[in-house]
């Protein structure tokens, strides 16, 4: 959220975390409310093991394994584009929602993933008013805009 106020000098203010029908954090933005659906790409299973301090789910744990036999140039746009796509099946309760994708994997920037965005598959319908993906975890490569409903 810095990054992004950062980079268009508009606030976004008050984090408040959302219960499980809701998107995961809800936020204020130009004095209305923002809903926020935050999801991580991570690089392998051991990765999101360590990232998220617990067990997966047995879904997460097939959907990763199944990055392992893909090209580590590759991966990046296979696993995004599978965020994408299951993130678009998802109906939220709200009146607006972006998706925040968090790249938490070391090897990968934003500028990876701006070279990749002519490759980038946003599905057509999906109920988001934004997407947003985070280079890094610290955000210090910067964030990148995938979507835009204006």
């Amino acid at each position: 959220m810095r990054c992004y106020e950062h980079d268009t000098g508009k606030e976004i203010r008050h984090i408040w975390h959302n219960r499980p029908i809701r998107p995961d954090v809800s936020c204020e933005y130009e004095g209305r409310r923002l809903d926020l659906e935050i999801a991580h790409l991570y690089g392998s299973e051991a990765e999101a093991m360590m990232i998220l301090g617990r067990e997966l789910t047995d879904s997460t744990r097939e959907s990763l394994k199944a990055l392992d036999s893909i090209p580590a140039d590759d991966r990046l746009l296979s696993a995004l584009n599978r965020i994408l796509a299951n993130k678009a099946k998802k109906q939220y309760q709200s009146e607006r929602v972006w998706l925040v994708i968090r790249n938490a994997h070391p090897a990968w920037t934003s500028d990876q993933i701006v070279a990749l965005q002519h490759h980038i598959d946003v599905p057509e319908s999906h109920s988001f008013e934004q997407i947003w993906i985070v280079g890094d975890m610290s955000a210090a490569s910067g964030i990148v805009r995938l979507y835009a409903s204006f």
